[in-house]
């Protein structure tokens, strides 16, 4: 079993290839073109790369309805291609972890299109087949997140099938274990070819309730979505049934036994269900996955209470596992904006980024949070999201923070020589990484500084976390191991603020960090705007 665990306290740079560079003028990003920038992600000091899917795929849903797991889309490249990112990622000192989606797959995987012929056939059971109600409608009240029920009607079969995603997404049968099996086999696939982890997309999604017993009904003061807009119809139940059941625990129970057959071969969840913090020390519970992280983080609410009940809530049931902590991510709308309702300074977004790097656990960085960009606005005529259609002009999709990373100034910002598949804003531009380069007070100069910095504070990789008493807009916590003791400290508000540490504290200021730093005098600490702190505690 694999000892040296490269991924705990490691901080992992989410890429999203449809917008990381492009190298053959078709206005979509590809894998050499990850090749072509690895070295600016190097220059990060982050420990490894998350990679987006880039297997064979209609793009229905841009990857995350895959037709063939064992091969590369040709609009990413080739396998060839893989095999060079792998061999100069590593030869850069960055591990590689790949997306896997196996809850479900696309409409036009060779399995469902076998399963949907008919009854009889031997994928018939590979997917979530029921017969209709005796008046024809669909076989429970389940929704998918995507908008309207999660029921399409196969009229070959006579037979409904599931999808919690888009209809083009048909949930896999894992009841069924020759689904498990070569789910499985796929997974060993990209392990024997040498990533060194998996993002296991929707991972709670395995498994659906037996019986197909209805949800029930939730409240509607009680509608928030993590990852979804509070007015679509699926934050009108509580998922029981859909997803999150309890056979899927044996089932990663498997996958670890197969991990662990590897040197140092990492699973990390992405969990959202009901209480995604319980589920979420579930499924990293020993003999499990290695981290796990939910949406908890990706809302509106950015204020000290709640990010420290977050964390506290997630320690508290978390007995084994560990954690793995993001901001922001293909998803959800980018961070500065969300968070700092206008404000998108340098100090700001470095700080955002120091902030989630400082929690007890692993980190996920996307693509473009080092430049600190904000949203883009995309306009509904150039919407390629099919979430942000169905729900437009309520919820706008998540186009917004999937624009392509500006490289340099240029019009097609050094991603492309072509049309970008999403407009890039000229704010955007302003903030390229040629841009930045030039400043050394730019957002990527603060972020290299603090992630080279922390890379020298084993109590923030590793040590264990415990918060201290403050008022807002102050966040304090103590990192410790029993060599280091670690005091942290964020100056969450546009205002500058006083907050007088528990008595007894020894401090000494530690330097290198990069960011604005607040100081402590007559036994109070003073943090200017969106200042930090961080001192060992003698």
């Amino acid at each position: 079993m694999a000892t040296k665990r490269w991924w705990r306290g490691a901080v992992i740079y989410q890429i999203y290839p449809r917008s990381f560079m492009d190298t053959n003028g078709d206005g979509v990003g590809d894998l050499p073109g990850i090749i072509d920038k690895l070295g600016h992600v190097a220059s990060l000091g982050v420990d490894g790369i998350w990679i987006s899917p880039f297997f064979k795929s209609p793009m229905a849903d841009f990857g995350y309805d895959i037709a063939d797991y064992r091969d590369v889309d040709p609009l990413f490249g080739t396998l060839a291609d893989f095999d060079r990112l792998l061999a100069k990622a590593h030869s850069l000192g960055l591990k590689v972890m790949i997306d896997q989606v196996l809850s479900h797959c696309s409409a036009e995987h060779e399995w469902f299109r076998e399963s949907r012929q008919s009854r009889d056939n031997p994928k018939a059971d590979w997917f979530v087949w029921a017969d209709a109600k005796p008046d024809g409608t669909a076989p429970n009240n389940w929704m998918s997140i995507f908008g309207g029920v999660a029921w399409r009607w196969e009229p070959r079969r006579e037979q409904y099938y599931l999808h919690n995603f888009l209809a083009a997404q048909p949930d896999l049968n894992f009841h069924n274990p020759e689904v498990r099996k070569a789910t499985l086999e796929n997974v060993k696939f990209w392990a024997d070819r040498g990533v060194d982890g998996f993002r296991l997309d929707a991972i709670n999604f395995c498994f659906h309730d037996a019986q197909l017993r209805d949800n029930p009904a939730k409240p509607k003061e009680l509608r928030v979505g993590r990852g979804f807009s509070a007015d679509n119809p699926y934050a009108y139940q509580y998922h029981y049934h859909n997803n999150t059941q309890p056979e899927n625990l044996a089932f990663l129970e498997e996958l670890r036994a197969l991990l662990d057959k590897y040197d140092d071969v990492a699973a990390l969840g992405e969990i959202s269900s009901e209480d995604s913090l319980a589920t979420t020390a579930e499924y990293t519970a020993r003999g499990r996955l290695h981290m796990g992280y939910s949406f908890e983080l990706l809302t509106d609410d950015f204020s000290a209470g709640y990010i420290r009940g977050t964390v506290e809530r997630l320690e508290a049931a978390m007995q084994e596992g560990w954690p793995c902590w993001a901001i922001s991510n293909h998803d959800v709308q980018r961070a500065v904006t969300r968070w700092g309702r206008g404000d998108e300074s340098a100090e700001f977004a470095s700080q955002l980024v120091a902030l989630v790097c400082s929690l007890r656990g692993s980190v996920c960085l996307y693509q473009g949070e080092e430049l600190g960009l904000p949203e883009a606005d995309v306009p509904y005529e150039a919407l390629q999201d099919p979430y942000g259609k169905t729900f437009w002009p309520n919820f706008k999709g998540r186009d917004g923070c999937r624009t392509p990373v500006p490289w340099d100034g240029a019009d097609g910002a050094g991603f492309t020589t072509g049309k970008p598949w999403l407009p890039i804003p000229d704010a955007h531009r302003a903030l390229s990484v040629s841009e930045q380069d030039r400043k050394a007070d730019s957002t990527l100069h603060r972020v290299r500084r603090f992630l080279a910095w922390r890379n020298t504070q084993p109590a923030l990789r590793e040590g264990g976390i415990r918060f201290v008493d403050a008022p807002e807009p102050v966040l304090a916590f103590v990192r410790e191991t029993d060599a280091d003791k670690l005091l942290v400290a964020f100056n969450l508000s546009a205002d500058a603020v006083e907050w007088t540490p528990p008595a007894g504290l020894a401090l000494q200021p530690i330097e290198g960090h990069g960011l604005l730093a607040g100081c402590a005098a007559g036994g109070k600490l003073r943090l200017p705007p969106r200042g930090v702190y961080y001192a060992r505690v003698g």
